[in-house]
């Protein structure tokens, strides 16, 4: 009995141990592999796109994970990721932490974790100008299109039910089949269709309208249950907002010398340190 019971307190303490080591916290990962890696857009200008000059990913989202990676002090490597596949990649550690304009959802909080907002923005429609759209009552009976796996896509069928919500991979396709005639606006956060029209060669042929119909509040995402990890990014967002350098950032592609100017008129959270 006395063997039997050796045994099993044996196989318990292994059993905890492999535990330990298969749930060992993200924090620790990074910094022994020297590397954080970032999920991020490659399309979505300003907060993550290719530069053409340098053949890099550079944006707003980019430059997130470059602080929280010199707060670390590993290099930074960045995956692209879609509205799709952010979060399975996220899930499956193919990456560790993923800037790409992310609403934070209690839908999404049950598969992974967020950071506090980072980015506050809502939702509105880029449609062409003159062409009889001003709000979502004019899309009744008309083809909308949007982000596969966004929430933009519950977001307009909720505002407008008789629409048609066409679902493409990413909004720069989606921006495409407007041009062609092919859906009547395309639909998504504020910032992303200023991005998309003033990167046309012809922005003045585009307009953006309505009213917010939603608001979204962009989080980044983490691995689900990773306290130690989650609470240093936080810290690290609440230090960069104190110290000034998320302006500095946020000016660098929002600021009133680019072609994406965009007042911040809201405040991140911050906790007493």
């Amino acid at each position: 009995m006395r063997k039997i019971t050796l045994i099993v307190a044996a196989a318990l303490c292994l059993a905890l141990a492999l535990g330990g080591a298969a749930q060992a916290g993200k924090l620790d990962d990074i910094k022994a592999k020297g590397v954080l890696v970032c999920g991020v857009k490659d399309s979505q200008v300003p907060f993550g796109y290719v530069d053409e000059k340098t053949n890099q990913i550079v944006g707003f989202d980019i430059d997130m994970c470059k602080y929280v990676a010199d707060k670390l002090g590993v290099k930074l490597e960045v995956k692209p990721v879609t509205s799709a596949t952010r979060i399975p990649m996220l899930t499956q550690g193919s990456v560790d932490m993923v800037a790409a304009t992310m609403t934070h959802k209690f839908e999404r909080d049950e598969v992974i974790d967020f950071s506090i907002t980072y980015f506050m923005d809502g939702q509105k429609l880029l449609v062409k100008k003159g062409g009889g759209v001003n709000s979502t009552a004019d899309l009744k009976g008309k083809k909308v299109g949007t982000a596969k796996g966004s929430t933009s896509e519950k977001n307009i069928k909720d505002a407008q039910p008789e629409a048609q919500v066409i679902s493409f991979e990413n909004y720069p396709q989606a921006f495409l089949a407007l041009k062609q005639g092919k859906v009547a606006a395309v639909t998504t956060d504020s910032t992303i269709l200023l991005g998309i029209k003033n990167s046309d060669e012809n922005p003045g042929d585009w307009e953006i309208v309505g009213d917010f119909f939603s608001a979204e509040p962009y989080g980044l995402g983490l691995p689900e249950n990773d306290s130690k990890f989650r609470d240093f990014v936080n810290k690290s967002l609440a230090e960069m907002w104190v110290s000034g350098d998320y302006q500095k950032i946020y000016d660098k592609w929002f600021g009133k010398d680019t072609k994406y100017y965009l007042p911040l008129n809201w405040k991140m959270e911050i906790w007493p340190f």
